[in-house]
């Protein structure tokens, strides 16, 4: 027979009489509960590329287009707009892969979220020390950027006009302005919020691994200071100079820069800015500064991440440090839509084309019609087929990057 069910909380009520009121306790410690984070969905995971150990950040499966989603850790990027004299509307600059016929020169481009282009300094030619105001992230590149200010520089002519206005506008700010707001009087006598300070000129540069708000960094592309060289003396070398100068985001000349050193934003001419390892994680080392002979000296050898050793100007710039957004090539979309989202177009094979697209289209189930691999336009693609002019030769590549591809190379390296 079935037995009846025994209510628990009838003979819990039961030996509740039995307990003495003088019975002895024990001080036992209060453990307070972990604080919730104010997103619940949010998870960290670490993830192993190679021998190294990366900290991504996760989401709770929600939803299917959340499961894969898997994007680096950068708490300390700023969350607002960007600085609105910085940036350009991006309309009409090679949206869809086109070119200024309308004909499409890139393809698998188009659509995506608005942008405003941001005004990047890349020739750094402005001296004095900056102040890194905020790090923020920038859609039409990998890497972060870092928000710059300075004093402005007045003319002495307008200096007394413009501490006359200043009285003035300070006045009426006085007068219209909120707690916790900076307002301006314009001549329509509408007074308008302002974002940031007006006496301060602001620039924006690649911003180097591990900077943060508050730091400050210098230009040295016209030459060391006065002052730096008064607290040396006169008997300060290159290496007395450089501790005082290769620090991380300054910009200096390569031959201002000792040997070993991690850069960035590498320039290939004097009167240029930066146009190699701008892309996030990206350095170069300086290897040697030839300095045996007087025509050698003119140049400065940098090893690439490629392998490739290039000699470059002395007098070109450089940035100490490694470009920011390292983890960038190890994120995961997660889901189509957000590739749309960048502005990313599908991608569709050859094979699943009709024959007046490309050339192995066409034909009964996935044949290709027995013909080697080519693009869209007829260039063969494998096989090692070489696509350089042996002709053109870039003089400034003092040995080029080591290529193991191909049977050729992998029989050079067992032979070795």
């Amino acid at each position: 027979m079935l037995q009846p069910r025994i209510h628990l909380r009838q003979t819990i009520r039961q030996c509740q009489c039995l307990q003495s009121p003088w019975r002895r306790r024990y001080a036992t410690e209060v453990v307070p509960a972990a604080a919730a984070s104010p997103d619940s969905s949010l998870e960290s995971t670490s993830v192993y590329h190679g021998d190294e150990e990366v900290r991504m950040r996760t989401y709770k499966p929600r939803t299917p287009g959340v499961r894969h989603l898997r994007r680096p850790i950068n708490d300390h990027l700023y969350m607002g707009r960007p600085h609105l004299p910085l940036t350009v509307p991006r309309k009409g600059h090679h949206i869809g892969g086109r070119n200024n016929t309308g004909k499409i020169t890139c393809r698998h481009r188009g659509g995506g979220h608005k942008r405003r282009i941001r005004v990047i300094d890349f020739d750094r030619i402005e001296a004095g020390k900056h102040r890194v105001e905020r790090i923020e992230y920038d859609p039409g590149r990998s890497a972060h950027i870092a928000l710059l200010s300075r004093p402005k520089q007045r003319d002495q002519k307008n200096a007394k006009h413009q501490k006359a206005v200043g009285r003035g506008l300070t006045q009426v700010n006085q007068i219209h302005s909120a707690p916790g707001q900076i307002h301006s009087a314009h001549s329509d006598g509408i007074t308008r919020v302002k974002e940031m300070p007006r006496d301060r000129d602001y620039s924006y540069i690649v911003a180097p691994q591990g900077m943060r708000t508050g730091e400050l960094v210098e230009s040295f592309r016209k030459g060391v200071p006065e002052e730096i060289m008064r607290e040396l003396g006169d008997s300060a070398d290159a290496g007395m100079i450089a501790s005082k100068t290769a620090w991380r985001g300054n910009c200096l000349p390569l031959h201002m820069i000792p040997t070993g050193t991690i850069i960035y934003n590498i320039g290939l001419y004097p009167k240029k800015g930066a146009q190699l390892c701008r892309s996030a994680g990206t350095y170069g080392v300086v290897v040697n500064k030839n300095d045996e002979t007087e025509k050698s000296a003119r140049f400065v050898n940098v090893k690439l991440q490629s392998g490739e050793v290039r000699r470059i100007i002395r007098d070109a710039c450089a940035t100490i440090g490694v470009s920011s957004n390292k983890n960038h090539n190890k994120a995961q979309l997660g889901k189509a839509g957000r590739s749309r989202w960048l502005g990313i177009r599908p991608t569709v094979r050859g094979v699943a084309m009709n024959a007046c697209d490309h050339p192995h289209g066409g034909g009964r189930g996935k044949s290709k019609g027995n013909r080697h691999p080519v693009s869209i336009w007829g260039q063969p693609t494998k096989s090692g087929f070489k696509t350089r002019k042996r002709s053109k030769v870039n003089q400034f590549v003092v040995s080029a990057r080591p290529r193991t591809q191909g049977r050729k190379a992998k029989q050079a390296a067992k032979n070795r």
